[in-house]
């Protein structure tokens, strides 16, 4: 597996380039700015850009994906719950004093288990809304993929538009279901592992989550 972290955009937002290099297979995992960079260096892997994977659909997520679709015409998966920030994401941008093209609309529904694949690899599909409605991550292959959930001792915001803070809860005691070992990708900031969120991050205390 080729597993490359790249810091984009003026939010500093996480993309995930994961490649199954003996399939010659790549995807994107929430393009947010730079598409040339991040075309770039799927090209520098030897390996095709098959699809877009899209844990939810805030403007800083997404922000290159029109562009990476003007040239390469790969699929977008995105859960539909989150099809109204999709849908928005120039107007979202500009709240913020950012230019963002909305993009052309995604091609593929993800769904509460779902398995999809990059190669030989296979991640399961998740619903975890809570920061977004249609919030998802992908699970498999020792890592959580997880978006704007969780983050190195910290969580995704839940004071955004479409937001649901008991969901984002539950979406996190789920989420310390996993083995502690499985390490975790985040739309911002550096990779974690659960075993040392549980033990590290306040917000998986019990007093915030409910856990026992």
């Amino acid at each position: 597996m080729i597993l490359q972290q790249f810091t984009v955009g003026p939010i500093a937002e996480n993309c995930w380039l994961l490649a199954d290099e003996s399939a010659k297979q790549a995807v994107l995992i929430d393009p947010g700015e730079e598409a040339q960079r991040l075309l770039a260096a799927v090209d520098a892997t030897g390996c095709a850009l098959t699809a877009i994977w899209l844990t939810h659909a805030h403007f800083d997520h997404i922000g290159a994906v029109a562009d990476i679709l003007r040239e390469r015409a790969v699929p977008v998966y995105l859960h539909p719950l989150d099809r109204v920030l999709y849908d928005h994401a120039h107007e979202s941008g500009q709240r913020f004093g950012l230019n963002v093209e909305t993009p052309p609309p995604p091609d593929r529904e993800l769904a509460e288990g779902d398995a999809i694949t990059c190669g030989a690899f296979t991640f399961d599909v998740w619903h975890l809304p809570g920061h977004s409605p249609g919030h998802v991550a992908f699970i498999g292959n020792d890592l959580c993929i997880s978006g704007d959930l969780l983050f190195e001792g910290s969580i995704g915001r839940t004071d955004l538009p479409f937001c649901d803070r008991d969901a984002m809860r539950r979406s996190l005691v789920r989420m310390t279901t996993l083995p502690p070992g499985t390490r975790v990708l985040p739309g911002h900031g550096g990779y974690t592992e659960i075993g040392l969120e549980l033990a590290t991050n306040p917000y998986l205390a019990p007093q915030f989550t409910g856990r026992p």
